[in-house]
């Protein structure tokens, strides 16, 4: 089985101003698909192993994955899985906040809304070199914000993301140049809240 590009779900300049149409160009068409390509490419040399299983499946046991491929699996399976969930969570048609169970939780781990806002904001900013921000549903079915470097996934540490800020310099550099918190403030205005709200509430099944 050879894994896909999923289609993007709105067009590359709907998400401007927070990010601009050229950067999602490139970073879905060329940065995504080379993710997807390699993973691919990395599997072919044990197709027996790969065959069937979800990227999840492959993330959430890595010590499975075969040695000479192990690496390479958790560097392209994590920016193929990665970028997945990152692209399924922007939406042109942004909300302030979530509502329902997810914001209750949210309130109930941070204190607020703002309080959760800031943690995750200061997750993103203070990552140094290339990575990711997450909030995550961990083992015990708590929110946490956690950040990772390079493409490493929260899935290989036992824990569901539910919300991804990539702050690798292609994720902004062609519109904000070295401010990297104003790129991380700008993509509040277009998180996917109904999204998100279902993979929590899918994680905490």
């Amino acid at each position: 089985m050879k894994f896909e590009l999923p289609k993007l779900p709105y067009a590359y300049d709907a998400l401007e101003p927070s990010i601009d149409a050229l950067t999602v160009e490139i970073h879905y068409d060329r940065h995504h698909r080379g993710y997807k390509n390699k993973l691919n490419t990395a599997l072919e040399k044990h197709s027996e192993f790969g065959s069937g299983k979800s990227i999840e499946e492959l993330l959430s046991e890595v010590n499975e994955i075969p040695e000479d491929i192990r690496q390479a699996v958790i560097n392209t399976g994590g920016g193929y899985y990665n970028h997945n969930l990152y692209w399924s969570i922007l939406t042109p048609n942004g909300k302030n906040k979530p509502t329902g169970i997810l914001l209750e939780a949210i309130e109930s781990t941070f204190g607020s809304f703002d309080e959760f806002k800031e943690k995750v904001n200061q997750s993103a900013n203070t990552l140094f070199g290339s990575g990711w921000a997450f909030v995550v549903v961990n083992k015990n079915k708590e929110l946490e914000v956690v950040k990772s470097a390079n493409q490493n996934s929260p899935l290989s540490d036992g824990k569901t993301p539910i919300l991804a800020i990539d702050v690798w310099e292609h994720a902004y550099y062609l519109n904000y140049q070295n401010k990297r918190p104003d790129y991380v403030n700008a993509i509040w205005d277009i998180f996917n809240w109904n999204e998100i709200e279902r993979l929590y509430e899918e994680a905490i099944k």
